[in-house]
């Protein structure tokens, strides 16, 4: 909770990826909050307030996922909100002429898309923006499982996050002064 609100103020595109990975962490739990508050959060040295606080986050994610029929896959109405903002920015950046340097970084980004697309690496119906996350996001876990990452997979992974950095910067920029595009 701490890390996403953290991250829900700053960077908009990590924020996104947190909460995915908070949705499977759920589900290794078995959306069991015993477990999640033995397991997990006993790591975290934290007020009691703050405990509270989190614990009553962790659960209501629970929650909205069982409630959501998302127990083995999917991600929240809520995560998906972010995304459709996000796709919705992302589409008005590149219809305008005023934002060349974001073009350009999406361009760049455009093969890596359709090759992740043509090995099968994106669901049917997945957008533009979606693969990229999901790049991302399957790079982070294999990380974390301290599997070896190919060059060109780094390359485009920098790539990719480079573009979702840039996009979460415009994303602030907007809500604080609507950008004139």
């Amino acid at each position: 909770m701490i890390v996403a609100e953290n991250l829900r103020s700053k960077n908009r595109a990590e924020y996104l990826i947190y909460l995915w990975q908070v949705e499977d962490l759920m589900r290794a739990y078995g959306f069991d909050m015993e477990r999640v508050r033995k397991e997990y959060l006993s790591h975290f040295q934290l007020p009691q307030d703050k405990m509270q606080a989190t614990e009553q986050w962790y659960s209501d994610i629970c929650q909205m996922m069982l409630e959501e029929g998302l127990r083995e896959k999917g991600h929240l109405q809520i995560n998906r909100n972010i995304l459709a903002e996000l796709e919705e920015l992302h589409n008005r950046l590149l219809a305008s002429s005023k934002f060349p340097y974001y073009s350009q970084m999406y361009y760049k980004v455009l093969p890596y898309i359709v090759e992740i697309r043509s090995k099968g690496g994106a669901d049917d119906g997945c957008s533009e923006l979606e693969t990229c996350f999901n790049t991302l996001y399957g790079t982070l876990l294999l990380r974390l499982q301290h599997k070896d990452i190919s060059e060109d997979t780094q390359k485009a992974t920098r790539d990719i996050s480079t573009l979702l950095g840039q996009l979460s910067d415009y994303y602030f920029k907007d809500k604080q002064e609507p950008l004139d595009l």
